[in-house]
């Protein structure tokens, strides 16, 4: 159950008061995803009045429960998807340019046990989208895909071809890798170390879009569509529980694997979608960092699923499932999940132990994907389309489908569809166009080095700068002129987070509640640093600033410690799994 506020709270208030103070826009989207933020954004900069509605936090379905990857999608060669691999590539690159504070690139290594394994059950793949008998690809087959994808990925030599090593070269510089590899190959691909920062990024650029119209584009977390009818889209404040109408031309409906569930409430039933659930682990495990050499290792297991361990930071990211779900209970990593991510650890670094207590972490998610009857889940594709029926005198638009790298152009695609239903023209393209904080943001480490030391001072030291650049890109001068303006603190003694920062986080990105602070608007939980003493003191110091009671405070605790456990299978008392 939601934590009910206080309404004098100024935050809360004013988080849903743009809605209801003017109850109509030209478009509402419905959806606080990657692909509705960024909807949200490309409609703001064409000048359109546009609000935005998701039912929980920005980023808190499947846009925050990723593999961290911006990639290509070389495994899409095979389904056929050229198209959506060409897309890919070329959204990777420019990701890679326009938002450098969280999208980095990514050396990712295969590691092949065989010759020519695969070459016979490729084409009934390729033909049939079943994944037949379970058999590894090997180097010939691989080679020919990494082939194919440098002809997509490279875009005038821009990106560096795939490498193949040998045997001898491939354990040299892997010692902890099999004895029996054969060989491995190297490409290069993109990571997003913070998805849920890169969306509030994107976000605030649509409401800074809207600038010099104030109350164009509005967004506000914690609202839920309930209802729709001839007066508009009946929206709920999941904060207060206080209900009201919201009238659009265009309702967009963007809540991806829910897609169906929304139609339905909004009393237009729809069986467009038959998403997969991806779980995540991240481990505390200094040895299987060290071994990935600050790659990713990115392979197929001996069941047909591809799955990933690579170095986020100081910890390592293992994934991910690709399971059909249902929709009925939410995702949650499962001990079948868990012990499956330790075989597949094994069966690359058979000599490498890995426990429980080593995680500090778990995700899931389900991906927006279409219905696939008896289509093996890793062969649907992950390519995206719109849907569009006329209701209640408004045009509502389902989008089925999508993939965090695309997000740019299919919320391109569907603004411009969305401003031809609208009669209007599109003014400014997004292709190229720099996301928040990472217009201005140093090229190299020596810049960052450099970029820190003309700002450190004793008001804020140098590690203190460290965080908010990595947190915020260049933003970060922004975030230091509120931690300037009054008295700051540091919570439970650490770096991480400060009392300013944390009033700064309340007032300016719509944080709610203590697990908004410590999955999506921080990495701290992500890092398993979340729990024990800063957990408290960071009740503390949210109470405060929120100007809760002891009993609101006690409530919030609670709440927290239920989705951490529920949700992520964390105990936030003792860090440790349950």
């Amino acid at each position: 159950m939601p934590v009910q506020a206080p309404a004098h709270t100024p935050a809360t208030r004013a988080r849903v008061e743009s809605l209801r103070s003017r109850p109509e826009a030209r478009v509402l989207i419905i959806g606080g995803g990657i692909n509705g933020v960024g909807t949200f954004r490309d409609l703001a900069l064409q000048g359109i009045d546009v609000a935005l509605v998701e039912r929980e936090d920005y980023c808190s379905g499947a846009s925050g429960a990723s593999s961290h990857m911006i990639h290509g999608g070389i495994r899409y060669l095979e389904n056929g998807e050229f198209r959506l691999v060409k897309e890919s590539v070329i959204e990777r690159n420019n990701l890679l340019k326009i938002a450098p504070h969280y999208v980095k690139p990514l050396q990712t290594t295969i590691p092949i046990f065989s010759t020519f394994s695969g070459i016979l059950n490729a084409p009934l793949r390729f033909l049939t989208h079943r994944s037949g008998k379970p058999e590894e690809r090997g180097a010939a087959l691989i080679k020919m895909g990494l082939s194919i994808y440098d002809s997509f990925s490279r875009l005038g030599g821009t990106v560096p071809k795939h490498e193949f090593l040998g045997a001898e070269a491939s354990r040299e510089l892997f010692p902890k890798m099999r004895d029996d590899v054969r060989y491995t190959a190297t490409y290069f691909d993109a990571s997003v170390h913070n998805p849920e920062r890169l969306t509030l990024d994107v976000l605030h650029d649509g409401l800074k879009a809207a600038a010099d119209k104030p109350g164009t584009a509005r967004a506000s977390n914690y609202v839920t569509a309930v209802g729709m009818g001839p007066d508009g889209v009946r929206l709920r404040d999941e904060i207060t529980g206080e209900e009201f109408t919201f009238r659009a031309d265009v309702v967009i409906n963007l809540t991806g694997a829910w897609t169906d569930q929304t139609n339905e409430a909004l009393s237009s039933p729809t069986r467009y979608m038959g998403g997969t659930k991806g779980s995540h682990i991240v481990l505390d495990h200094p040895e299987l960092l060290e071994a990935t050499q600050g790659r990713e290792i990115f392979f197929e297991h001996t069941d047909g699923r591809i799955v990933l361990i690579y170095p986020m930071g100081d910890r390592v990211l293992v994934g991910t499932t690709d399971l059909d779900d249902d929709m009925t209970s939410r995702a949650v990593c499962t001990d079948e999940e868990i012990d499956y991510f330790f075989e597949l650890i094994k069966h690359v670094y058979p000599s490498i132990a890995v426990t429980r207590d080593q995680i500090v972490y778990t995700f899931s998610g389900v991906r927006p994907l279409p219905s696939h009857d008896d289509t093996a889940p890793g062969f649907v594709s992950r390519d995206y389309r719109f849907e569009k029926r006329e209701q209640n005198g408004s045009t509502v638009i389902s989008v089925v489908g999508g993939k965090w790298t695309t997000f740019r152009a299919l919320s391109e695609h569907l603004a411009n569809d969305t401003l031809e239903i609208l009669g209007a023209k599109r003014t400014v393209s997004t292709l190229g166009m720099y996301i928040g904080g990472g217009e201005g943001f140093p090229e190299t480490e020596a810049g960052v080095r450099a970029w820190i030391a003309a700002r450190a001072d004793e008001t804020i030291p140098a590690e203190r700068w460290a965080v908010l650049l990595e947190r915020y890109g260049v933003r970060a001068d922004i975030v230091a002129e509120h931690l300037r303006s009054g008295a700051d603190a540091l919570i439970g003694g650490s770096h991480e987070l400060s009392t300013r920062e944390l009033d700064f986080l309340i007032r300016h990105e719509q944080a709610e509640h203590l697990d908004d602070i410590l999955i999506r608007r921080t990495s701290l939980a992500f890092r398993g640093l979340a729990t024990g003493e800063f957990f408290a003191a960071l009740a503390d110091a949210f109470a405060e600033a929120k100007g809760w009671s002891r009993e609101e405070r006690a409530a919030e605790m609670e709440r927290a410690r239920a989705v951490f456990a529920e949700r992520h299978r964390v105990d936030l008392a003792t860090g440790l799994l349950v």
